[in-house]
């Protein structure tokens, strides 16, 4: 019995970037947006990604100024007191993203395949049934 050891995989990584090639939207940005979702805070979302809430506030006016549209509505006082949610926008970016993600994956997962077969891993073992050790 032969038993396949290691592997190779394709990881494509996607990130939207303004005219200058300057990176202002990948999936960290869409994972502090679901968090914001989920937790209706903006600094709860950037605490559960390790984020000060500074640089969670940076990165969201920098899509929201590159896309030129606001993706979150927080308020200060009141009887929402601080709470921040998603706006329409943000929910579209998250939707077309999983589809433009999924679209990429099958087209990099396709191409792959040729590759693969022809410079994958070549590495066997065979496994003697007898003493269940490896022989090489």
């Amino acid at each position: 019995m032969r038993v396949y050891i290691g592997g190779m995989k394709i990881l494509v990584r996607v990130s939207l970037a303004n005219e200058q090639g300057e990176e202002f939207c990948g999936s960290g940005v869409l994972e502090l947006l679901a968090g914001i979702g989920e937790r209706g805070s903006i600094r709860q979302s950037a605490l559960a990604m390790g984020l000060s809430y500074v640089k969670a506030l940076r990165i969201l006016s920098g899509v929201e100024r590159e896309l030129g549209r606001p993706l979150v509505r927080s308020s200060k006082g009141g009887a929402e007191r601080g709470r921040s949610v998603l706006l329409p926008a943000a929910e579209r970016l998250m939707a077309d993203w999983s589809e433009l993600r999924a679209e990429i994956d099958r087209a990099a997962a396709a191409a792959f395949k040729p590759f693969r077969a022809r410079h994958g891993p070549r590495r066997h073992r065979r496994v003697m049934k007898e003493s269940g050790k490896a022989k090489q």
